[in-house]
């Protein structure tokens, strides 16, 4: 990996870099930089959005998005935050980067379950090079405003080519979505930074998106990377509440959507999206920028007495490899590329981001970290929705316990699908195409394509490097 000067933790700060000069030739041939928006959501499920058929919730902005881009079906991220925000920044598959389970999981004591989880590294690591330090290089003001909960102080963003941090810290949610942010018991470590000023009544997502719009503003003629980075909807569970009565009054029986309080969160987040884009539009930017809305998991399903989600007709949800743990909404508006209204079903991930930003912008980036990456460039997809890349299975790796799941490993090739359960080595087998539900295990009617399947799973994961869990000496039946 090249060397690299490491950046000064403030908020504001200056990146002397190294990245080559075909990088820096590439920005330069361009009059107008293509700015970059990436819009992630926390815990919003595949289903929780109108253009993916939410049957409750009201999202005419992100709709509209998808309406004047590509929409893709069946994108996927990790099946827990921290892995995704990894992988979106670097490109990397997480369990490359050592990165398996949220930063506070990683930080617990031994489980008492029947296998012992493998360590999973807490911060991403300052040699790492983030799509931001590629762009900053190029001349980008960047900028992230939200949650980073990718490590402690010494690798917050403004380490890893950050200009601007609004609020990106070690935590991953907040203990209140209301002005100041505080919780009862933990006043101080929860709030969230550089928020200060607001006024009672004051709703997290709103104020996120006042100090993007001010981002985009202070950018001025440079061109920017904006990195919105939303708390919504992840718990808690809060909106504001004329919102909440809207949807309570609109609740009936027969919506799949059953919770309010989670509708008037992603109606938030939705507005949040309408006034970026006009805000673009407002200052003629927006045919020179393009739009990423995404997703870091799939949506959560229930907290101790609430049900917050579905993602019917999809299996499970966060933290579970079946599709409705790890299938995710993704939208991208690229101006003069993209067809309005384009939908691609072809199996994508989260990684893919950081190579499509590089095509985008025209920019190389790093040549060695290039060649670790795992993503690839969605551009041709972009262009023509219909098209394929070349790439024939997707993996997801979660060696960890969680509410939905054991320990678990999983292999996509197109329409086939393979699950691996650590515990005791269980195989599960299906054909999304017939059954996106996962509802059908074909494992024993189809042996051949199983242990096939089976076959480059344990390759991939020999490959990367993934950690596995081992035998827990202390487990008792």
């Amino acid at each position: 990996m090249t060397m690299r000067p490491r950046f000064v933790c403030t908020n504001v700060v200056l990146l002397a870099c190294c990245l080559s000069a075909a990088s820096l030739a590439a920005a330069d041939q361009s009059e107008s930089p293509l700015n970059v928006v990436v819009i992630l959501a926390d815990d919003l499920g595949w289903a929780d959005l109108g253009c993916y058929g939410g049957d409750l919730h009201e999202t005419p902005h992100l709709d509209r998005l998808a309406a004047e881009g590509v929409r893709f079906t069946d994108a996927y991220a990790a099946s827990i935050c921290s892995p995704t925000r990894a992988s979106l920044m670097t490109g990397k598959h997480h369990a490359r980067l050592g990165i398996t389970i949220w930063r506070e999981g990683s930080l617990r004591a031994p489980p008492v379950e029947r296998l012992r989880p493998p360590s999973s590294v807490s911060d991403l690591a300052s040699s790492e090079f983030t799509i931001a330090e590629v762009l900053h290089a190029a001349g980008y003001q960047t900028g992230i405003v939200g949650k980073w909960h990718l490590g402690s102080a010494e690798n917050y963003p403004e380490v890893h080519g950050f200009d601007t941090n609004i609020g990106g810290t070690l935590w991953g949610a907040p203990a209140t979505y209301f002005f100041p942010y505080r919780g009862p018991f933990n006043k101080e470590t929860r709030y969230v930074p550089h928020l200060e000023g607001g006024t009672d009544g004051e709703y997290l997502t709103d104020r996120l998106t006042d100090e993007a719009l001010k981002f985009i503003d202070r950018a001025g003629d440079r061109p920017f990377f904006l990195y919105l980075a939303h708390h919504a909807p992840h718990t808690p569970i809060q909106a504001k509440p004329e919102l909440v009565e809207h949807y309570r009054q609109k609740l009936g029986p027969n919506h799949l959507h059953g919770n309010p309080v989670y509708a008037a969160m992603v109606h938030s987040l939705d507005e949040s999206v309408g006034r970026v884009v006009e805000h673009l539009d407002k200052l003629q930017l927006a045919d020179r920028t393009l739009v990423a809305f995404l997703s870091d998991n799939g949506g959560y399903l229930r907290t101790a007495d609430t049900e917050v989600t579905t993602n019917y007709p999809l299996r499970s949800g966060k933290g579970s490899l079946y599709e409705g743990g790890v299938r995710i909404p993704l939208i991208v508006r690229w101006p003069g590329a993209t067809p309005a209204g384009g939908v691609c079903p072809e199996p994508v991930t989260v990684a893919d981001l950081y190579p499509t930003i590089l095509s985008a912008t025209g920019l190389t980036g790093d040549a060695e970290h290039n060649s670790h990456i795992d993503g690839r460039s969605l551009a041709p997809l972009l262009r023509d929705p219909s098209s394929r890349l070349e790439r024939d299975a997707i993996y997801h790796h979660y060696p960890h316990y969680y509410a939905t799941t054991t320990p678990a490993g999983a292999i996509r090739t197109r329409n086939w699908k393979l699950l691996e359960y650590f515990e005791d080595g269980r195989l599960e087998l299906y054909n999304l195409s017939d059954d996106p539900g996962e509802s059908q295990n074909l494992a024993n009617e189809q042996p051949q394509r199983r242990d096939e399947l089976h076959r480059r799973l344990v390759e991939w994961r020999e490959s990367v490097h993934a950690l596995l869990p081992t035998a827990n000496p202390d487990w008792k039946p």
